[in-house]
């Protein structure tokens, strides 16, 4: 005889969310944090290291430009490897690899070794933070994930608003008391991490694309490099022979990648993408942004301290409106991000006009009060700008290519950096006009907008 379970149907049970993710959390955002203050420190410091160290006006540049190109390469196949050998080893590696090239950096003794340290920050930095975003996704329930994600804006403005300063602050007593500093934190961050972060399992059936990403960081150097040292050398036929081979390396990276995806590989970025004009020109509107983004920070840390004669401190001080823009920027955007694309190109134009602002009121004798207003407003543009910029171009793709366009753009938002550290540096030192170097950010401003008006209307929800 066979007698029936009447009893209700059993549903699996959730698992409990991990134990530790707050302390977690906490850990992730302390790496991102010193990630994103070593990433902006030289726009204050630069000058004062060069004086120190020796070497050109082009020192400045590869200062930022050797982290940039490092941090690129190193996305690439940071978050890649994260899958294959584990989020956490990643992660303690990053960390400890980073906190190393900070103390390199603290004992650099001239120009050569300075941007070999910084190479290696860019290069240990690229291994840990890509780490972050599959780790909140393995400790958080869905409810709670969305909090945790939450928190990155609030710390991450807190540190563009803090950080010139502390660095401004540091650089009046001694340049290398701002890779230092990173010792400690380093070390508490790498022991937290042992005892916080979930020990991840590798993902199975995941492959390096390693020859894609030797193609793609080959291709961005002979980029960069002729538009940071051609100035200094005279421009000779090296320089503009480096920028032809680059296009044809990116030609080589296309054409492996598309042979790779067809022989059932993993290619670095999914050949599909190049074939969505909304995707294309999401690339391009944010290669240009992030270029003149930058590259306009860049050239404002320059013209105060070069060429108005501002202490590092009293130069980190007047960026701060611009640190503080971009925070309600990113606030503004985030509340009327039902208007989409439009919140976007907004941000191009009120960012075009803090840029002409300053343009307007720069003279030999301006104070930080006079720079303020015009600042703020390009800050506020900027975040505008940022804040939807991901999500809109995401829209553009499929759910499949997800991964691979995340990664895209987050490579090429530092090839922009690149770029415009290159581009905009370079004028300023060769023409020596604050004037004439910003009038070419707002004109790349300009190509911000007039590339946007190809981007999806409406931003992507998940």
């Amino acid at each position: 005889m066979t007698i029936l379970d009447t009893r209700p149907a059993q549903t699996p049970a959730t698992p409990a969310p991990y134990k530790w993710r707050w302390p977690a959390l906490a850990v992730v955002l302390a790496g991102s944090v010193m990630e994103l203050l070593d990433a902006t420190v030289t726009n204050v410091a630069g000058p004062t290291m060069r004086a120190d160290l020796g070497g050109g006006d082009s020192l400045i540049q590869w200062l930022g430009a050797a982290y940039t190109l490092a941090m690129t390469a190193g996305l690439l196949t940071g978050g890649r490897l994260g899958d294959i050998v584990g989020r956490k080893r990643m992660f303690l590696i990053g960390v400890v690899g980073f906190t190393i090239g900070s103390l390199l950096c603290a004992l650099a003794a001239s120009p050569e070794t300075i941007i070999a340290a910084r190479v290696v920050q860019g290069l240990f930095g690229a291994a840990m933070i890509p780490q972050g975003m599959g780790l909140m996704k393995e400790m958080f329930p869905p409810k709670e994930l969305a909090v945790a994600m939450g928190m990155f804006g609030p710390v991450m403005g807190l540190s563009a608003v803090g950080g010139p300063i502390l660095a401004g602050a540091l650089t009046g007593v001694d340049w290398r008391l701002i890779f230092l500093i990173n010792l400690p934190i380093g070390a508490a961050a790498a022991l937290a991490a042992l005892r916080f972060l979930p020990a991840s399992r590798p993902v199975k059936g995941v492959r390096l694309d390693l020859p894609g990403a030797v193609l793609a960081s080959a291709g961005t150097v002979l980029m960069v490099f002729p538009l940071v040292q051609g100035r200094e050398s005279g421009w000779p036929a090296w320089a503009f022979a480096m920028m032809a081979a680059s296009a044809a390396v990116f030609a080589v990276f296309a054409a492996y990648e598309k042979r790779r995806a067809r022989r059932g590989g993993d290619p670095l970025v999914a050949p599909s993408l190049f074939g969505k004009r909304a995707f294309v020109s999401g690339m391009a509107t944010g290669t240009i942004y992030f270029a003149a983004f930058t590259g306009f920070f860049l050239v404002i840390g320059l013209y105060t301290q070069l060429g108005l004669g501002y202490s590092p401190l009293k130069a980190a001080l007047t960026s701060v409106p611009s640190s503080l823009g971009m925070i309600v920027g990113m606030g503004v955007a985030q509340a009327a991000r039902r208007h989409g694309r439009k919140v976007l190109l907004a941000g191009a134009i009120v960012m075009g006009l803090g840029v002409t602002g300053v343009i307007a009121v720069a003279s030999p004798g301006v104070s930080p009060w006079q720079l303020a207003p015009a600042l703020a407003v390009a800050g506020l543009g900027s975040g505008l700008i940022m804040s939807p910029y991901f999500s809109i171009v995401m829209a553009a793709v499929e759910p499949q290519e997800t991964g691979s366009a995340s990664g895209a753009l987050t490579a090429l938002q530092q090839v922009g950096g690149a770029l415009g550290l290159a581009l905009l540096g370079t004028l300023y030192f060769g023409t020596g006009s604050v004037t004439i170097t910003l009038w070419v950010a707002a004109g790349m401003i300009a190509a911000t907008f007039a590339v946007g008006l190809m981007l999806p209307k409406q931003a992507r929800e998940d």
